[in-house]
């Protein structure tokens, strides 16, 4: 496995030094560098890993269940490259690639919209129905 896409959570809470984590998500542009930073000394999950945007900017964490794994190979010295990817509902989404390799965002789908009808009845049922 040579990269991913990870959720980045948390974008509701504040920041330490101020500075909303929303606000800055909404800056970041797809593609854009981030940065992935380990916190072994966080009371709430020694395992966490705190994504900061390319202005320097805390945008979250990732989740719990690949922080651990994330974080034992920053720990590890591994090399692990992370871009902005998008805005999501609960925070963020980054990619990420491992040893070396460049992250690739993935390609936008595009979905087909069925046309508006011509025809939109009327919610008022004919006087004939009473």
């Amino acid at each position: 496995m040579r990269e991913l896409s990870l959720h980045v959570v948390g974008a509701d809470f504040p920041n330490r030094g101020g500075g909303n984590r929303r606000f800055e998500i909404l800056l970041c542009t797809p593609g854009e560098a981030a940065v992935l930073v380990p916190e072994p000394r966080n009371p709430v999950d020694p395992h966490a890993v705190m994504v900061v945007s390319a202005r320097g900017v805390q945008i979250g964490y990732l989740t719990a269940d690949r922080a651990a794994w994330i974080g034992a190979m920053l720990r590890q010295g591994r090399a692990v490259a992370a871009l902005f990817q998008q805005a999501t509902p609960m925070g963020a989404a980054i990619r990420v690639a491992f040893d070396g390799a460049v992250p690739v965002l993935p390609g936008v789908q595009v979905v087909d919209v069925e046309p508006e009808p011509d025809f939109w009845p009327d919610d008022v049922p004919p006087d004939a129905w009473d």
